[in-house]
């Protein structure tokens, strides 16, 4: 039974459904959360103490090229690229060395899938904080900004924007997405294929809930082969780990529909715990194996802090890694 309440981890009782509420979207991103966006760009620039801001060096043929140092002409060398500056004030031959840097880009893959909204609504309010705070972040360091949402397939919401201007258009995206239906998780993961002519940084947000308890797991495995640095962030209220039941219950599974009535006791809560840290360590496992950054947040966590340490665990998008 343990098993079967984890699938339907995202399920309520009867007497829960008329806590399903979407959110008015000016609620959700008014000028005072987009401040306090402002104000976390600020806070993360002092702590990364950021010199240059959207570029990020790669082995790769680049787009731009910057200065990295010095060093000493010889006859073999192309003599335009003499620093004859430097040669009027050293009376001695350098050449410039120069790195070449290529733009970063970002992608946002959401949940939209239906255990992030109902029965807490509070998890697709928290997920899309996530990913409008990740845009205005990768948007103001002038990185191309790709949306992406995922539920039975992955589906491109938008194509890759550009600029602070583009905020709007992330906001409208994000806002009108349908959440419902089931994750496909694996199916998701393979085939979500992000551009590999240039270096990418993948965020998934979702409460990872598959069709079955091993199913994030076996999708990991298609994330590791994802082009550049990924990270994902589990978005979880504090009753899906502790459901507030006890006696004759009916769940019904949000993303199915499936029903079942049984018996809940204190017993069974406790066992059903800890299936679920069970559920949540073996996926944190799978992905530092992978070398995929996970972290959890729970829906009654302060927003603010929970991205700034986010971005502070390491990650391009943050000038660090």
């Amino acid at each position: 039974m343990v098993e079967r309440i984890l699938q339907a981890c995202a399920c309520v009782g009867g007497g829960n459904w008329g806590r399903w509420g979407v959110m008015a979207d000016e609620e959700l991103f008014d000028a005072a959360f987009l401040d306090r966006l402002r104000m976390l760009a600020v806070r993360l620039r002092k702590r990364r103490q950021l010199m240059r801001r959207g570029n990020q060096s790669t082995p790769s043929t680049g787009f731009t090229r910057e200065f990295k140092d010095y060093r000493h002409y010889t006859p073999k060398e192309d003599y335009r690229a003499i620093d004859w500056r430097l040669y009027a004030r050293l009376d001695k031959l350098f050449v410039r060395l120069y790195e070449e840097t290529q733009e970063l880009n970002l992608h946002i893959v959401l949940d939209v899938s239906g255990s992030m909204e109902r029965p807490f609504a509070e998890k697709r309010r928290q997920a899309l904080r996530f990913a409008v705070a990740l845009a205005y972040l990768g948007l103001s360091n002038q990185q191309r900004v790709s949306i992406y949402s995922m539920s039975d397939a992955t589906r491109q919401e938008l194509p890759p924007l550009r600029g602070q201007g583009s905020v709007d258009k992330i906001i409208q995206c994000v806002t009108r997405l349908k959440f419902d239906g089931f994750t496909d998780l694996k199916h998701c993961f393979e085939t979500f294929r992000p551009t590999r002519q240039r270096h990418g940084v993948i965020f998934v947000i979702s409460d990872f809930f598959g069709r079955d308890v091993n199913a994030a797991q076996e999708a990991v495995a298609q994330a590791a082969v994802w082009p550049g640095e990924s990270h994902f962030v589990q978005i979880l209220h504090p009753e899906e780990r502790e459901p507030k039941l006890e006696g004759e219950i009916e769940l019904a599974e949000v993303e199915t529909g499936e029903r079942r009535r049984f018996w809940f006791t204190k017993r069974d809560a406790k066992r059903y715990a800890e299936a679920f840290d069970a559920f949540v360590e073996s996926l944190s496992r799978e992905c530092a194996g992978r070398r995929i950054d996970f972290m959890q947040c729970q829906t009654n966590e302060p927003f603010e802090e929970r991205f700034l340490s986010m971005l502070m665990r390491g990650s391009a998008l943050a000038g660090g890694g």
